[in-house]
């Protein structure tokens, strides 16, 4: 079952004998080489949608970390350009972070720790996830729209939970 809305009453549009709700999770794994990086995982999520079945859902894509987001956006080499300079800009790398300043900080600290407050700067304007319609077993996104995981720190081994709920 699927609803449409015209002009704020909803409406039913299509019914289906015999549906299932679902919902499978899945994990990717993947290694960035660089900050800032765009990573379009788009067709890892189209092949989980259709793995897991769903006609009608949503699919959520989050990432598992403070210093790497999940946009939708253009796959245009110009326009990450200049998104990287926008990020830059906002959350200069070179800044004075207190997060940076392991003389002060004491709490979230490990062996291998980096100067990355601009990282989690950048993160909090990016957010951690995207939630995209499934409509008719496909994505719903707009003619442009891919879905990117941006590294923002380091390069490094990464995770994206993948949620994909909905009617089979």
């Amino acid at each position: 079952m699927t609803m449409q809305t015209q002009t704020g009453k909803p409406t039913l549009i299509a019914s289906r004998q015999g549906t299932t709700l679902v919902s499978r999770s899945y994990t990717l794994s993947l290694h960035t080489s660089k900050a800032p990086e765009f990573i379009d995982c788009t067709p890892l999520v189209e092949q989980a949608v259709q793995e897991a079945g769903v006609w009608s859902g949503l699919a959520v894509v989050f990432s598992r970390h403070t210093t790497a987001a999940v946009i939708l956006n253009e796959m245009e080499p110009l326009l990450l350009a200049d998104m990287e300079r926008f990020l830059e800009r906002l959350a200069p790398r070179n800044a004075y972070y207190q997060h940076n300043d392991f003389s002060i900080r004491t709490v979230n600290m490990n062996d291998d720790e980096c100067p990355n407050g601009h990282a989690h700067c950048q993160h909090s304007l990016l957010g951690a996830s995207e939630t995209i319609p499934i409509v008719n077993g496909r994505l719903a996104l707009g003619r442009w729209q891919r879905i990117f995981f941006v590294e923002l720190d380091r390069p490094r081994p990464r995770e994206v939970v993948l949620q994909i709920m909905g009617l089979a």
